[in-house]
């Protein structure tokens, strides 16, 4: 039996919330609201790690993304206006359907495949820049996941991790308080031992061969109602890395 890093149970979670993903005050609506630091914080590192003009309508020209885990394409569709040549792909066929649609009535341009990492590493498949944005607490088989993610970046190519950190603070913020509190999310969406540190992300990424460049915080400011970047990474954080240039 070929290895997978698949969750039925998750997968199952997913596909049944998928006609939400472009509703913005829908059961993704903390992803939409997530979704402007996400967006910054990748282009900021793609400019200045390729050697790109910010100023320039499309800055990404020429460049390939892999978004894995894409849901309905929430970070796909804006990528490709700014240029980049776009693969989004998810395990659950329902988020791929949903996706396809909107980029066409958008009229945007982003391939979308129903597959998993380690299927399209297999193929020898490589990217520029590969996204792997809160997918990880979502997979079994998480070292099998982070070494299928870093062999899709090419060399001298990057990948973002973006995740939820194992602390009693996001516990009662990212569970109690989104999901059974405040209803930002459906009940059950986290299960919190399957969080991972930044300090156990950093690991997989070295032994997968990827240098860390860069990290970050992200955190809810309620009274401006909108995701900004800090220091504090006990909750949501981020995580850049490189494959070193062959």
């Amino acid at each position: 039996m070929t290895a997978t890093t698949i969750n039925d149970a998750e997968v199952a979670k997913f596909t049944a919330m998928a006609e939400e993903w472009w509703n913005p005050n829908g059961k993704f609506k903390p992803i939409h609201k997530f979704n402007p630091v996400r967006l910054a914080y990748i282009r900021e590192h793609a400019l200045a790690h390729f050697g790109r003009d910010g100023s320039l309508l499309r800055p990404l020209e020429g460049l390939t993304i892999l978004d894995v885990g894409c849901g309905g394409g929430l970070l796909c569709e804006p990528l490709s206006r700014l240029g980049a040549t776009v693969t989004g792909i998810d395990a659950a066929e329902r988020n791929i359907a949903i996706a396809r649609l909107h980029a066409e009535q958008s009229g945007v341009a982003v391939d979308y495949h129903a597959t998993t990492s380690e299927a399209l590493a297999a193929e020898g498949k490589t990217f520029d820049i590969v996204l792997n944005m809160e997918v990880v607490e979502h997979v079994d088989n998480v070292p099998l996941y982070m070494k299928s993610c870093a062999d899709l970046v090419k060399p001298g190519g990057l990948m973002l991790t973006a995740t939820l950190n194992r602390t009693a603070r996001a516990y009662a913020l990212a569970i109690v308080g989104a999901e059974y509190v405040l209803g930002w999310l459906p009940r059950g969406t986290h299960d919190w031992k399957k969080f991972l540190t930044p300090d156990e992300i950093k690991t997989l990424l070295k032994r997968n061969g990827l240098k860390v460049t860069g990290e970050t915080g992200v955190v809810y400011h309620p009274l401006a109602d909108e995701w900004r970047k800090s220091r504090d990474m006990g909750v949501n954080y981020m995580v850049m890395a490189e494959r070193p240039a062959a």
